[in-house]
């Protein structure tokens, strides 16, 4: 069955499309050295012209000038360039003086009316109003571009512009710099590593304008001002809101319908520095390889130093484990959970009983009682041959055949409607592809309604859809698809972070883009993905961050992973959809889900230098060249090397035997003065778990105390995964809880 594009972006990588020129030309992403450039050259642009110019080969069959061979020239995010050569110029280049690195440029994986009020976030008190909603916040999203005309983006009673704020509202197709405002205070796009690896191509929107919705549904997540009469054909009615109303957003258009590059990607974040962000928001991943031949681990390593918080999405390759994107140290990685609110309508048999499931049918309908035909396999057309006109037909999904049932009932025009009762995990997923009156209903409910048809001879039922259920319990749930930890890149630290909502997301679309097949439109549209969560989690950072401006970027996410909650609204353990609803383990949701109100308050903080972070790769036995890769500086010291790294999270690794993990820990008092803490362990079953000194008595407010946390496995455990927590409980009257989850585990690193 046709899948709906906005499903597309959220569960499907697109591919970059293949260079279209000689094979042996391809664009490489280089890291330089800039301690090395020579006094001559006025700039780091002009030296690396002068390089590629040095290195060219003069019977190519493309242009062979210097200028046309660069792409980007890089000043923040990294230092380096990026450039179109062929393997011999590439060799070249690697033996001239300041080369450091290089990864060949390639493609990147894409990974709300009610969400706001899920996570507790008020008008009158907590974190919006403590914050000021986030007034002067710059949040930047790279992403596909925006739709200026939505009203997520008025700026009614925002102030003047911030004036740390350095960007531009770039003009190009159906964009002009009117388009920018007061919260949409700038956009930018960038296409030139697209063009260089595909030279005949031809952008369609060469623009910041979106093209495919996804940069404006995140954008208006992150930020968007408040909208009255939000809706989805009347799913999900309400006022919308971002999490950080009165933030301003810039947005850096460098994933395209054409393809994406990580060189446009770097260039997009080396703008993004430049002109002054606070947060960058970014829903896309790149898989499998070292943080410093990953450029946006390297770019963020560059924020990260200038102060800015960098959220990222986990990926959507879930329910399988070790297959996480974005697991890099100095940044937030946000797993995607539910909210507690389902779409559907109900089903009202002639008994009077009315049976509750999902549905997102878009269209209209009669409400009016129609005759109930059974036919349990719904998968051949041959089974509606005696089935007569305006009848409802109940289906059985007995082989995991839900959406080849689907697509034949629909091509049924002569039918009222359909009832399919099924098992399947993801009946909410297949309820965003309804196309006609429909009902998808979990076993319970189908019994009851196969029970019924049996008991009389002539059934009937009649439907109520576009229904909106609030308060669904259990929730928040991990989804099936975020995608687990541990982090391939750098499996010392525990990934993910967080979980945040990232299922059936409202937020605003371009009126000019379908919604649904065949050509359904809205100024909302309803989305699911880690791409969903990572903005929620960017809104809150910025919230925090206007509230705390002192505060590193470390500290705010500390706030977030030690103040986030691992029990659901029963008071139960937070379950995993992709796991049989068991309890989620800290590799799926991180420390849990996140909790702004309190994270505004954390009473104590794991803070994190960028020498803690340069002591890590130096542990990871990185050489001086890929350490410079990523620091961009020579200026590093390896004398205290350490994959102890002051974070949030512990994550031990075992090989069967029994051993002795320590681990040590800072915490930072930002609550009263004097406050006392003590330790209080989850302990792991067939793990010792110990924690010295198990007391912190704290005298001042930024004092700093240290504990040492020890796990010893007994070789005694029956799976290769087991976890628990430890919690810093305040005493004497206090109330703060900050929380560490606690993973041992036999996997491979």
């Amino acid at each position: 069955m046709a899948t709906p594009l906005s499903l597309i972006l959220c569960f499907i990588s697109f591919l970059a499309f293949p260079p279209l020129f000689s094979a042996q030309y391809e664009t490489h992403i280089v890291y330089m050295d800039s301690t090395v450039k020579p006094k001559i050259f006025s700039s780091d642009h002009s030296w690396y012209t002068t390089l590629l110019g040095s290195v060219s080969e003069t019977t190519s069959s493309v242009s062979t000038t210097s200028s046309s061979k660069m792409v980007y020239a890089y000043t923040k995010s990294i230092n380096g360039f990026s450039a179109l050569l062929s393997p011999n110029e590439l060799e070249a280049l690697k033996t001239t003086p300041g080369y450091v690195h290089s990864v060949k440029d390639t493609s990147v994986k894409l990974h709300t009316t009610h969400s706001y009020k899920f996570l507790g976030l008020d008008l009158d008190h907590g974190l919006w109003p403590v914050s000021n909603y986030g007034n002067d916040v710059i949040i930047g999203v790279v992403d596909s571009g925006v739709w200026p005309e939505s009203k997520s983006f008025k700026d009614e009673g925002l102030g003047e512009i911030p004036t740390k704020w350095r960007g531009q509202c770039q003009t190009g197709k159906e964009f002009n710099s009117s388009a920018c405002n007061k919260k949409l205070i700038g956009a930018s796009y960038f296409n030139k590593g697209l063009l260089a690896n595909n030279p005949n191509l031809t952008v369609s929107m060469n623009s910041p304008r979106d093209t495919n919705g996804h940069g404006t549904h995140t954008a208006s997540t992150a930020a968007g001002s408040p909208v009255e009469g939000a809706s989805y054909y009347g799913y999900a009615p309400g006022t919308l809101r971002g999490m950080a109303p009165k933030a301003r957003l810039a947005v850096y258009k460098a994933l395209w319908d054409e393809g994406w590059y990580l060189s446009d990607i770097l260039a997009a974040i080396d703008q993004a520095i430049m002109d002054g962000v606070d947060v960058l928001s970014m829903s896309f991943g790149y898989d499998g390889v070292e943080l410093y031949e990953d450029p946006v681990a390297v770019a963020s390593f560059s924020a990260m130093k200038e102060g800015i918080f960098v959220s990222t999405s986990a990926g959507n390759e879930g329910p399988e484990l070790k297959l996480l994107h974005n697991g890099i140290p100095w940044v937030l990685t946000v797993a995607a959970g539910t909210v507690d609110r389902d779409f559907g309508g109900t089903f009202t048999l002639g008994n009077g009983k009315s049976l509750m499931g999902y549905s997102m049918y878009k269209g209209k309908y009669t409400s009016r009682k129609h005759s109930v035909v059974y036919i349990g396999n719904c998968e051949d057309d041959r089974a509606f041959k005696n089935v007569g006109s305006h009848k409802v037909v109940v289906c059985r999904d007995t082989h995991n055949n839900l959406n080849k049932q689907i697509f034949s009932v629909q091509n049924q025009k002569h039918l009222a409607g359909a009832v399919f009762i099924s098992d399947n995990e993801d009946l909410k997923t297949y309820s965003l592809r309804i196309s006609f009156p429909t009902l998808l209903l979990e076993l319970e409910e189908g019994q009851i309604l196969s029970q019924y048809i049996k008991s009389v001879p002539e059934p009937v039922g009649s439907f109520m859809l576009g229904r909106t259920f609030l308060g669904t319990k259990s929730s928040p749930k991990l989804t099936r698809y975020s995608s687990r930890g541990p982090s391939s890149t750098c499996p010392f630290v525990l990934k993910p972070d967080i979980m945040a909502p990232g299922d059936e997301i409202l937020a605003s679309w371009p009126s000019n883009i379908p919604v649904a097949y065949p050509s359904l439109f809205s100024d909302f549209n309803i989305l699911s993905g880690t791409s969903m969560a990572c903005p929620h989690a960017a809104g809150v950072a910025a919230l925090i961050k206007s509230a705390h401006p002192e505060w590193s970027v470390a500290a705010i996410r500390s706030a977030m992973m030690t103040t986030a909650s691992a029990v659901d609204n029963a008071m139960d353990a937070i379950k995993d959809m992709g796991f049989n609803d068991k309890p989620a383990s800290p590799l799926g949701m991180g420390s849990g889900h996140i909790n702004p109100n309190e994270a505004v308050d954390p009473g104590l903080i794991y803070d994190a230098s960028t020498e803690d972070y340069v002591n890590l790769l130096c542990a990871m036995n990185f050489t001086s060249r890929q350490i410079r890769a990523v620091t961009r500086s020579d200026s590093y010291n390896c004398s205290s090397p350490s994959l102890d790294i002051n974070y949030p999270s512990f994550i031990a690794y075992f090989d069967g035997v029994p051993a002795v993990k320590k681990f040590t820990r800072r915490l930072t008092n930002v609550g009263a003065e004097y406050s006392v803490y003590t330790a209080e362990l989850n302990q792991i079953p067939g793990i010792n778990v110990e924690v010295h000194p198990p007391r912190l008595e704290f005298t001042q407010q930024l004092e700093i105390k240290s504990y040492t946390l020890t796990i010893e496995w007994r070789g005694l455990l029956k799976h290769s995964l087991a976890y628990g927590s430890i919690t810093w409980v305040q005493i004497e009257g206090g109330k703060h809880r900050v929380s560490c989850p606690v993973v041992a585990t036999t996997f491979d690193k």
